[in-house]
């Protein structure tokens, strides 16, 4: 299954709108949504799937019995993550608790456990021709790169005999987004016509380059800032980068997201955008071999 990665250096770039768009043009049989801290492709995505839904366990808590507890103050004095309480008996914050381990190994009376603890739920929409893969994670909770882990799993265990996956990944370069690199086919950036969007999207070209990820560049609403969106061509250009087109500002994309729909549903200037740059990315990522690209 070939995994096409949609990815942004920053948050609000539209890559999400453009990933709901690219689902439906290729009428995709396999699709994930990889940004657990605050997913939202399912709310432009219409599947008529059943749901099935698991708790994902991520690292373990530390846990206090206060019936053997000593009060020696070794394990509050030794936390990092200043997750160990005193009101008035010792207990563990378990949102400040990192499951590093350190109180249970030094506790000597043998008082803190480590306890499995749900950081998130594992979402999967899978019937014939059709699997959608997601993923929330707790507030407060970490371990956000292994559980997209486990959406690319269960989504590839789901739809293994589909031929083509598109994967929507998360905002920056931190966990979540290597765990979406990791063994994809191509990426896709979109980028942002303003001086955070071109440094934003320098690191992550940086990064995919470091996975020989084969990458190309969009723009979206290049209108807003001609002189940044030409900027970008230029970077791309002088990257060796692949640019595929770019999206003109449009308020009914706005309308379109907030209706629930994709914007080639609906006549529009940023819905023809999208279809062009729809058929170049395919073109070039179908019609070229997967290669490392230098940064």
């Amino acid at each position: 299954m070939k995994q096409l990665l949609i990815l942004s250096g920053k948050g609000g770039t539209g890559k999400t709108t453009i990933a709901g768009a690219f689902i439906k043009l290729s009428q995709a049989q396999a699709y994930a949504d990889c940004d657990v801290d605050a997913p939202n492709l399912h709310l432009i995505t219409s599947h008529t799937a059943p749901k099935h839904s698991a708790a994902y366990y991520g690292l373990p808590k530390a846990q206090i019995n206060p019936a053997r507890c000593i009060a020696c103050d070794q394990c509050r004095q030794h936390c990092r993550f200043n997750a160990i309480t005193v009101n008035p008996t010792y207990a563990a914050d378990i949102f400040a608790c990192e499951g590093c381990r350190l109180c249970a190994y030094i506790c000597p009376a043998d008082a803190v456990s480590m306890q499995p603890h749900a950081a998130g739920e594992l979402m999967l929409y899978a019937k014939e021709n059709e699997t959608f893969s997601t993923a929330q994670l707790q507030m407060g909770s970490g371990t956000s790169g292994m559980l997209v882990s486990e959406v690319k799993k269960q989504l590839r265990s789901a739809a293994g005999n589909a031929p083509f996956a598109v994967i929507d990944g998360s905002p920056g370069i931190g966990c979540p987004v290597i765990a979406s690199l990791s063994g994809v086919d191509w990426v896709l950036i979109v980028a942002e016509p303003s001086i955070s969007g071109i440094h934003d999207m320098e690191r992550i070209v940086d990064t995919a380059a470091k996975f020989g990820v084969q990458t190309a560049v969009c723009i979206n609403k290049y209108d807003t800032n001609t002189q940044k969106s030409e900027e970008i061509e230029a970077l791309c250009k002088q990257r060796r980068l692949a640019f595929t087109g770019k999206i003109p500002f449009d308020p009914k994309a706005v309308t379109a997201a907030n209706n629930g729909s994709v914007i080639i549903d609906i006549a529009c200037p940023s819905g023809d955008a999208v279809k062009t740059i729809y058929k170049n990315t395919m073109q070039l990522f179908l019609n070229n071999p997967i290669q490392s690209q230098t940064p």
